[in-house]
């Protein structure tokens, strides 16, 4: 996705450990139109599918994927990092986060993801594949179907579009990060061969 491409090019940071901050249009500041870009291009990909939820996890992910549940006008619910106290029925796996370098346990209402359900998941990245192995997790314990998996950014040099393609999934990332060393971004729009 070339504007994509192009922001993260132009705003984008690259910190040690392999870490790329996009915290001015993404995951802190948000640019709307961008987000609606984004969400535009998720239903040109995966529009012909049978999806009829989205599922993210908070909080980089609910702004891209409340515009993709928007514009294919279907609900859109998010895993939670904490549980509340008024939430008793649920599905609960574990995640790491790179970025806080730390284990969440997270959870969904039961009642928002089940068996009749086929999803579309959405984050901002893709690294190691935290986020969607806990996906597919929810989803096991559920029954619900994965339909496909979303995400704004890839980073490729930390495997996890690997995995997802070892595991089947159908995955489509709009922009690729192949490189942050010496604190230079290299990053490409990713080949339309590596999706469904």
């Amino acid at each position: 996705m070339e504007s994509l491409v192009k922001r993260i090019q132009a705003e984008g940071r690259s910190l040690k450990g392999g870490v790329l901050k996009v915290d001015s249009f993404i995951n802190h500041q948000l640019d709307p139109n961008l987000m609606m870009e984004v969400g535009k291009e998720f239903v040109r990909l995966f529009g012909h599918l049978p999806i009829n939820k989205i599922v993210t996890i908070e909080a980089s992910g609910i702004a891209p994927a409340i515009m993709t549940g928007y514009l294919m006008q279907v609900r859109t619910v998010f895993i939670k990092k904490k549980q509340p106290n008024t939430l008793e029925n649920v599905y609960a796996s574990s995640v790491h986060s790179f970025t806080r370098e730390q284990d969440y346990e997270v959870c969904i209402n039961a009642n928002f993801l089940t068996p009749d359900d086929h999803i579309l998941f959405i984050d901002d990245f893709l690294a190691y594949g935290n986020t969607a192995r806990c996906m597919i997790d929810l989803a096991h314990q559920s029954g619900a179907i994965i339909e496909g998996m979303g995400f704004c950014i890839e980073k490729t040099f930390q495997k996890g579009g690997e995995y997802l393609t070892e595991q089947g999934i159908n995955f489509h990332s709009l922009a690729c990060v192949t490189s942050l060393e010496h604190e230079h971004i290299s990053v490409c729009e990713e080949p339309k061969s590596r999706f469904k």
